[in-house]
């Protein structure tokens, strides 16, 4: 099987968002081959260079969108013609306004956009599709896209899209920046309408699309399936639209609604094309349901995570310091750690002599500034046990990193404590927590994204933003050895029964096999004189099982032939007999 991997700021470049989950993926289904379609964010990613590949990824193709490329196409004043109306029609179903024949938002330009014609009445989803498609047929014919998205007619389009009658108040008041800044993302988002990828030579050699995000990165797979028929699979860990909303809390009223709609609208396409989509948890899970996925089509799997580096110390879970809180992850304000300084300074009161060691180093400019706040914090919290903000010895509070000569791997940061902590307010899978779990280590944890999920009962679960609830659950684990050991435990149990890289792996490559098994043949093999060959290369060809004589009586049920053994470890495929 040939799976066409799409990804956008991920694998195969060094700092992607999901490049160790890829990188499993592919390297775990070594009997199948991958072209990976990358998308990159920054020049600096592309200058860090890519993780070392898999002997199975056939090929990678790369674009970026961080760099305002020209195609230095002109479009003739037919296609003008054509871009402003498929263009207006999308820009009108994100403000809200009307659409069809003589659209305002297309300057009363009759419409030529498929299923509209005419004004037969369509939803806003068909609307939103036939446009996307529109402009995506006028970039192949023409070559692409790039100087049209971001000419003024394009931003002139989208003014008046949100002039129109009908459109919502905060298209309504769009100012001219806010216009600008709308017009600009739109036109990142769309670059890969004036991508290469769709031919023969392209996505229309594999088997399968699998989008490792939601947003841009499934705009190939969906374009793929548009022009060739090429099955969609969809993988999200973190929706886009909940991530524009977290990301974006200051952007203007009018930046915010427009690009919401147009992120909400991508992805109920992506959801609707899909064969199959699939969430790393139910939290996620619970959001594609919002933004339209069909319940039928979802399937949870959760991220894998390697437990062989964290066997050792789950094993023997026997701790360094049994009065040691630990936290570990990257600081930044969403872990809020201004809270865990407040609890921990709750504990202190009733267990004097424990400690709290946070070990991480700050995520970007952003948490550096953070990291310095809660060391100046804790020196205030504790003025009479240090020197200065610096200071470690006295210090019950140690800011650490991993690396050094005490903590030199994750596994031995949740070794040096009695219960992992976690404090944030803001989460979505929280890796953190299940390395802790790996590690035998009893748990402490705020209510947040899919905490509650990944725990299962095999930790405490307090309220965020509650310090004293958070201290109180810290100093119960303390007081009590055996129901830490007893948590723990069950902890690791847990992670190594749902959270390991081979239940990953089984899960996808399962799927995988259920859509190929579903979707239509569409590349016809043909003997030495031209016929066609329907069965030259049968699906169990790529299955690494023992395939046996059936047994007289099971070949007779069966109507003669062959039947599958007990699946058993293969090095190779079982090689497909032509014309079989």
């Amino acid at each position: 099987m040939r799976i066409g991997l799409l990804t956008e700021g991920g694998y195969p470049y060094v700092s992607g968002d999901a490049r160790l989950w890829c990188d499993r993926l592919v390297r775990g289904l070594a009997q199948h081959e991958f072209d990976v379609y990358a998308l990159s964010r920054s020049e600096h990613q592309e200058d860090e260079g890519w993780v070392p590949l898999s002997p199975n990824v056939r090929r990678v193709r790369t674009a970026p969108l961080w760099m305002a490329e020209d195609d230095e196409v002109v479009l003739g004043r037919r296609a003008r013609r054509r871009f402003t109306e498929y263009f207006g029609e999308l820009a009108a179903v994100l403000c809200g306004g009307p659409g069809g024949a003589a659209s305002p938002a297309a300057g009363g330009v009759p419409s030529a956009v498929g299923g509209l014609s005419g004004g037969a009445p369509t939803s806003e989803a068909d609307r939103f599709a036939n446009a996307l498609y529109g402009l995506a047929e006028l970039a192949r014919e023409e070559g692409g896209l790039r100087g049209a998205l971001r000419s003024e007619a394009a931003v002139r389009t989208l003014e008046r899209a949100c002039r129109a009658p009908g459109a919502h108040r905060a298209a309504r008041e769009a100012r001219v920046p806010d216009l600008l800044a709308v017009a600009a993302h739109l036109e990142r988002a769309l670059r890969p309408l004036s991508l290469d990828w769709y031919e023969d030579d392209g996505l229309g050699t594999v088997d399968l699309c699998h989008a490792a995000s939601g947003g841009t990165a499934a705009l190939p797979g969906l374009l793929a399936r548009h022009f060739t028929g090429v099955p969609l699979m969809v993988t999200e860990y973190g929706v886009r639209l909940r991530t524009h909303y977290l990301n974006a809390p200051d952007a203007p009223p009018a930046v915010r609604s427009l690009l919401a709609a147009f992120q909400g609208r991508l992805a109920a396409e992506a959801y609707e094309r899909a064969e199959v989509v699939t969430a790393g948890n139910t939290h996620t899970r619970r959001w594609q349901e919002r933004c339209g996925a069909d319940r039928e089509k979802l399937r949870t799997v959760y991220p894998g995570m390697d437990a062989r580096p964290f066997d050792e110390v789950g094993e023997s879970p026997d701790c360094v310091d049994p009065y040691t809180l630990v936290w570990v992850g990257h600081v930044e304000p969403a872990k809020d750690l201004v809270s865990l300084l407040h609890a921990f300074a709750e504990v202190r009161k009733q267990e004097p002599t424990t400690r709290l060691r946070i070990v991480g180093a700050p995520a970007g400019p952003e948490g550096a500034a953070y990291l310095g706040h809660c060391r100046t914090l804790a020196a205030q919290l504790f003025p009479d046990e240090a020197e200065g903000p610096h200071a470690a010895g006295d210090n019950p509070v140690s800011f650490e990193e991993i690396g050094g000569p005490e903590l030199p791997a994750v596994a031995d940061a949740h070794a040096s404590g009695a219960v992992t902590v976690l404090s944030s307010v803001v989460e979505g899978f929280p890796v953190g927590l299940v390395e802790a779990m790996l590690c035998g280590r009893a748990t402490v944890s705020t209510d947040v994204g899919a905490v509650v999920e990944v725990i299962g009962g095999t930790g405490l679960v307090v309220p965020p933003r509650n310090p004293r609830a958070l201290a109180d659950a810290c100093v119960a684990l303390l007081r009590d050895p055996q129901r830490r050991a007893r948590l723990g435990a069950a902890a690791r149990a847990r992670a190594l029964e749902l959270f390991t890289v081979e239940q990953n792996i089984e899960a996808f490559h399962g799927i995988y096999l259920e859509i190929v098994s579903h979707a239509p043949v569409r590349r016809v093999l043909l003997d030495g004189a031209g016929a066609p060959l329907p069965f030259a290369v049968p699906a169990e060809a790529h299955v690494p099982v023992r395939w046996t004589a059936a047994s007289p009586r099971l070949a007779a049920a069966a109507g003669g032939g062959w039947v599958a053994g007990k699946p058993v470890r293969a090095t190779t495929p079982v090689p497909a007999q032509e014309g079989a």
